[in-house]
């Protein structure tokens, strides 16, 4: 009976010593708030990363459908004016034929003219937000905390609008975070 007690003890103090390595090593990697600062920071960056694609994405879909639907603007009243000046000069003939010739002439390009005047405001509205993106960044750079200052101003390095919106949302989250830990203490 000795014996089994003894071997009952020396398992028992096995599994206490791996129960206390397993408890030792928690308490390590939770002390490690370098560690796991990186791996949070690592894990904004890639999240940055991905809404930088999606958000350059979607500004060059606007982009591209808004010249895309000028374009057709353009050519659909290019096409009736043509139409209106086909259909002037078979009424009036011969000497209204160089009037309608004028006026088909005269609304092809206006409509040129909107239609490139569409697409300066299609090009405007992106610079225009490409310029409200920077800003924010430049916003989120100054009142980012210290650990998150170094992100942000890679974004503004490279002045993509979707990067400097992601530092800008790694700012905040690591800025929420940091607070509630202050707020804990």
């Amino acid at each position: 009976m000795t014996d089994r007690t003894a071997a009952d003890l020396r398992r028992q103090i096995e599994r206490t010593r791996h129960r206390l390595g397993v408890t030792v090593e928690e308490l390590a990697a939770r002390a490690d708030v370098r560690g796991r600062t990186r791996a949070r920071a690592a894990d904004l960056m890639d999240r940055a990363g991905a809404m930088t694609v999606q958000l350059r994405s979607t500004a060059s879909q606007a982009g591209y459908h808004m010249q895309e639907r000028a374009g057709r603007a353009g050519h659909a009243v290019q096409e009736r004016a043509s139409r209106a000046g086909h259909a002037a000069q078979a009424k009036a003939g011969h000497t209204a034929q160089g009037r309608g010739g004028r006026a088909r002439h005269a609304v092809q390009d206006a409509a040129a003219r909107v239609g490139r005047t569409a697409q300066d405001h299609a090009l405007h509205a992106r610079h225009d937000l490409r310029d409200d993106v920077a800003r924010a960044g430049r916003t989120a750079e100054r009142s980012a905390p210290a650990p998150v200052r170094e992100p942000v101003r890679f974004a503004l390095r490279h002045p993509r609008p979707v990067v400097i919106v992601g530092a800008a949302a790694v700012a905040l989250v690591a800025a929420g975070v940091i607070g509630r830990r202050r707020a804990k203490r």
